[in-house]
């Protein structure tokens, strides 16, 4: 969707609705640096939205769905953040060359745990909050804890179409999604789905998604067993040393009742010895 170039309008729209007050010019034009084709679109890793791209002002953006929560994810949006800002620089080129690099993530499950916040912006700050350097950063969204009825502005309106876009009918379409910008992504993600139907891939896709989710459950299930074994590992040398201890202080106990009763014997006979 967002990664075809009949649909540029509307990652102009989505990214300007995301980053409005962090773009100290709006977007006007972008250049599509990973653009969608059918085929890339029934082999790769079940996305319509994942793109890269960079505007007339030379800043770069990518946007990209995660389906699954991992504990690793974290680490990867940072590489993955990084690794585009850094490959602005090839061999003798300058740090004053570097432009801002924004990183969007629409999340299918929730990454932070912690509160119902849906939005989430990661810059590089200190402890007073002063920003290091103007660059972009990583701006999460959850959709799951998007709960929100009555819209508000478009990213709202976008986050709307991603959690229930494809529930929706389009001949009857709701007052919040009742634009043109919505109407066109609509036809979008209909198309998308036409695709899917109309290729044993989709099947594939499914059985992919089954796939990784057994594959995810199953490393959980073990890294909890594992963690288990650990802890029990840990009791019984607790338990152990308790034991060992234990049989220390019956020992000390022991000795130093013979030692008593000796030094008893050895009054004894000393008095024995004076009468």
């Amino acid at each position: 969707m967002l990664c075809s170039e009949d649909n540029r309008n509307l990652l102009i729209h989505f990214l300007n609705a995301v980053l409005i007050q962090d773009l100290s010019v709006p977007i006007t034009q972008v250049e599509i640096l990973t653009p969608y084709n059918d085929k890339e679109f029934l082999d790769d890793k079940l996305s319509v939205v994942d793109v890269k791209a960079r505007d007339d002002q030379e800043r770069i953006y990518q946007v990209e769905t995660q389906l699954q929560m991992y504990s690793n994810l974290p680490a990867r949006i940072i590489y993955n953040w990084a690794d585009i800002y850094s490959q602005q620089l090839q061999s003798g080129n300058d740090f004053h060359m570097l432009m801002p690099t924004y990183s969007i993530w629409l999340m299918a499950e929730d990454i932070v745990k912690e509160d119902d916040r849906y939005a989430r912006e990661y810059k590089l700050r200190d402890e007073s909050q002063q920003v290091l350097i103007e660059h972009g950063g990583i701006w999460i969204l959850e959709l799951n804890k998007f709960r929100e009825q009555k819209i508000e502005n478009e990213r709202q309106r976008w986050l709307r179409f991603f959690k229930e876009g494809d529930k929706l009918d389009e001949q009857t379409l709701l007052a919040w999604m009742n634009t043109n910008v919505m109407r066109q992504a609509m036809g979008t993600l209909k198309s998308f789905s036409d695709k899917e139907r109309n290729y044993p891939a989709y099947q594939a896709r499914q059985n992919f998604l089954r796939e990784q989710n057994t594959i995810r459950w199953e490393f959980e299930q073990a890294q909890e067993q594992e963690r288990q074994q650990k802890q029990e590992a840990v009791l019984e040398t607790q338990a152990a040393m308790q034991r060992e201890e234990a049989e220390q202080r019956e020992k000390e106990a022991e000795r130093q009742k013979k030692e008593a009763a000796l030094q008893e014997i050895e009054r004894l006979k000393r008095l024995l010895g004076k009468s």
